[in-house]
């Protein structure tokens, strides 16, 4: 067992000062419903900050969302079911989850998605857990539970030792969310104790979802997980200093600046 601190973002791939747009990434969102539509605006707004595209399919009812995103950020471009597919083999990572509903179709995406793109970095977050088949989880997959969706997904207690023998055992990277976050791709055991309880509001989770996906494009997804909820919890504590628990998502989000230029 090891404890994750700054040394870990030593290994991060940043963006290169002759870099040219689309050689810093491209990821693919799928996110959203009909009533839950922050946790997509959240996702987004946390990844377009370090990806050069952003791709999201959700929903019909979230059009008006989605053109006022794209009047607040040019990174965002709106995928139809049409062009879901080939979009998924367009980009470098895929999150699927964030405020999805719980219904046949989208546990269809999920299933396809893990099934005919083994290749693809894939995220899998939130509501997509719920639909997820862990034999269809393999080597290009970060899966995000907190202790309820852990026992869903696997059928035993998220405590350290599982959390190392579920990933080994099907071959994915598993980030499981609590007070102190516990991480493993099934050789080493990674926990974070950075974070507050005012980290627990609705949204924080998204935040930090879309982190990951973004740092997956240029990244191996281990690094990603474990530079993702250090960067996270550390943007939360320093929040914490200046407001106590007094914050929400979208304040992590503009904190996660300051610190990725203080830390990066």
């Amino acid at each position: 067992m090891q404890i994750i601190n700054q040394d870990i973002l030593k290994g991060l791939n940043k963006p290169k000062s002759d870099s040219h747009k689309g050689q810093n990434g491209r990821i693919l969102v799928i996110a959203g419903s009909d009533r839950y539509h922050g946790a997509l605006i959240m996702a987004v707004k946390s990844a377009s900050r370090v990806v050069d595209m952003v791709y999201v399919h959700s929903v019909d009812s979230n059009l008006k969302l989605i053109d006022k995103l794209k009047s607040e950020m040019a990174t965002f471009i709106c995928i139809k079911d049409s062009d879901l597919w080939n979009t998924v083999e367009m980009v470098d990572s895929v999150l699927i989850g964030p405020g999805l509903e719980e219904n046949r179709k989208n546990k269809k995406i999920v299933e396809k998605l893990l099934k005919k793109y083994p290749e693809k970095k894939v995220i899998v977050d939130a509501t997509a857990l719920w639909h997820v088949d862990p034999y269809l989880l393999h080597s290009n997959c970060v899966v995000t539970p907190h202790s309820r969706e852990f026992k869903q997904v696997f059928d035993c207690e998220p405590t350290e030792d599982n959390v190392k023998k579920m990933a080994k055992y099907f071959q994915c990277t598993i980030v499981f969310t609590g007070a102190t976050d516990i991480i493993s791709a099934g050789q080493e055991v990674w926990l974070n104790k950075i974070g507050n309880e005012g980290m627990t509001k609705g949204g924080t989770g998204d935040v930090l979802s879309g982190l990951i996906t973004a740092l997956s494009v240029n990244n191996d997804l281990l690094l990603s997980a474990q530079a993702g909820v250090y960067l996270n919890g550390l943007a939360g504590d320093r929040l914490k200093e200046k407001v106590g628990t007094f914050f929400n998502a979208e304040d992590l989000i503009e904190e996660l600046g300051v610190v990725w230029k203080n830390v990066l």
